[in-house]
């Protein structure tokens, strides 16, 4: 019995409109990897990407005589982005690698959709779905996807060896949608070659770790990573032993996943350079680091980081100590963010000037926090 998918966005109209373009003038279109991992897992599906054995150039013909609007975002590797009802669909040639070197590849056009699968990085990943959402599996990978193990397309090592940020993509991916055992041979050939990280960029690391960090629970592949040797090799000096923890208490707080505050729990150096973090995303991460060691309480921290920062600095506490989360020291940030100094400098204009002014709004302040915010600006300025 043929296998196929139920999904919604099989009967999208712009999605079937630029399917239609290509198989009406005979050529193979079928929707590829993510969409249909996900439609398979139950999982939400952001993008639709469509591979096809039609050229590039042929893709930009088709598409601007079905009144499609092309963009040719990487004819070199064979993608063009067709714009349908104001959606953009990256349609991609079939592929086979020429030569790779451990950062990119080479690539040749391939006139068949075996070709394309084997190039591709997990078996989960290389499963393919007609408009009509019926599954083609060319490296027998939906076996591997309905038991959530995430399997290297033939041997691991070689994959690997092609790009190396492949090792993190084992991490992030099993994370995302692997069980509960870790392959043991992609395990054991990303520890054999984790050397090879070092050879990638610190935006491509920064932009895994992003995503790793961000899965529901990710300290089962974090853990295996400082196992394997990896996470040393991306963050020297960080550890996974807090990160466990600071996922259950995030589940007791109702908070959403973090990846910025899971990078904090991680410890060690500031990783800002190493994984290229924005200026926003650094001042972020310094504040949470900061905020753990402060002799602030929960209702300075609301007042002076915002409920938000507040909450994540008070999750990272509770995961160092060990302690069970506490609903009352999150009403108690959450309080504090709600309040506003209720003194200006020119209140205090008359009595101090200078460096002294400052001082004295300072105390003031410090007063007015310890007071819980119950001081007023009367009882502050007497």
């Amino acid at each position: 019995m043929t296998a196929r998918i139920a999904a919604e966005w099989l009967s999208d109209p712009a999605a079937q409109a630029v399917c239609a373009m290509l198989t009406g003038a005979g050529y193979q279109a079928f929707f590829v990897g993510g969409c249909v991992r996900n439609a398979l897992l139950g999982e939400p599906v952001s993008d639709l990407d469509i591979a096809t054995d039609a050229r590039p150039e042929t893709v930009i013909a088709l598409a601007r005589g079905a009144g499609l609007k092309p963009v040719p975002t990487g004819v070199d590797h064979g993608t063009v982005t067709v714009v349908a009802e104001g959606r953009p669909f990256e349609v991609t040639t079939f592929r086979k690698d020429v030569e790779t070197d451990g950062r990119r590849a080479v690539v040749a056009f391939a006139d068949t959709l075996e070709e394309d699968a084997r190039r591709r990085d997990f078996t989960m990943n290389a499963l393919y779905a007609a408009p009509d959402g019926t599954l083609a599996d060319p490296i027998g990978g939906l076996p591997d996807l309905r038991a959530r193990h995430l399997r290297f397309i033939g041997e691991a090592e070689a994959r690997i060896r092609e790009d190396y940020l492949r090792i993190l993509r084992f991490f992030r991916f099993h994370a995302w949608y692997g069980g509960d055992a870790l392959d043991a041979d992609g395990l054991a050939a990303c520890a054999g070659l984790a050397e090879g990280i070092e050879r990638l960029s610190r935006e491509r690391i920064g932009h895994e770790m992003r995503r790793l960090l961000a899965a529901p629970d990710p300290a089962p592949s974090v853990a295996a990573m400082e196992a394997a040797g990896v996470l040393m090799r991306v963050l020297p000096g960080a550890g996974a032993g807090r990160l466990a923890v600071l996922v259950h208490l995030e589940g007791e707080a109702g908070a959403a996943p973090g990846w910025l505050r899971r990078l904090a729990a991680l410890g060690g150096p500031d990783p800002s350079e190493a994984l290229r973090l924005s200026k926003t995303e650094a001042r972020g991460l310094a504040a949470l680091r900061d905020g753990q060691g402060a002799e602030m309480g929960p209702g300075e921290l609301g007042y002076r980081l915002g409920h938000d920062l507040a909450r994540d600095v008070l999750l990272l506490r509770s995961a160092l100590m060990v302690t069970p989360w506490d609903h009352e020291v999150d009403r108690l940030a959450q309080h504090g963010a709600r309040q506003t100094f209720p003194l200006k400098a020119d209140d205090l204009s008359g009595r101090h000037s200078g460096p002294d002014l400052g001082r004295a709004l300072k105390a003031a302040e410090a007063r007015w926090i310890a007071s819980g915010f119950t001081l007023d600006r009367d009882a502050l300025l007497r």
